[in-house]
């Protein structure tokens, strides 16, 4: 159906929620959500270091269609890049043509 949401898609609005939620201090930190999550505190950290990627690519992967091999595990080697340039330059390779 036209509503399917990519699952990259619902990490990364879920790792904006996440971040807004420590910084409201509606909890404590981020070891406390992923206790609530009842996930490890190691795919806590996964899911969060996507707000590492520029601010651009978060919002293309709000709003993208589904793009086969663009998933959390494959942008962890982007998001370990901190150049921003470097990193929509990697991510582009994910883009179809």
């Amino acid at each position: 159906p036209d509503s399917f949401i990519p699952r990259i898609a619902r990490l990364m609005a879920l790792a904006i929620r996440l971040e807004e939620l420590v910084g409201d201090e509606t909890v404590q930190n981020y070891a406390e959500l992923a206790q609530l999550g009842r996930i490890t505190r190691a795919r806590m950290t996964q899911i969060m270091k996507l707000r590492q990627l520029a601010p651009d690519l978060q919002e293309q992967l709000l709003f993208l269609p589904l793009v086969k091999g663009l998933n959390e595990r494959n942008l962890r080697v982007i998001v370990q890049q901190l150049d921003w340039s470097e990193q929509r330059r990697m991510f582009s390779k994910f883009m179809p043509r």
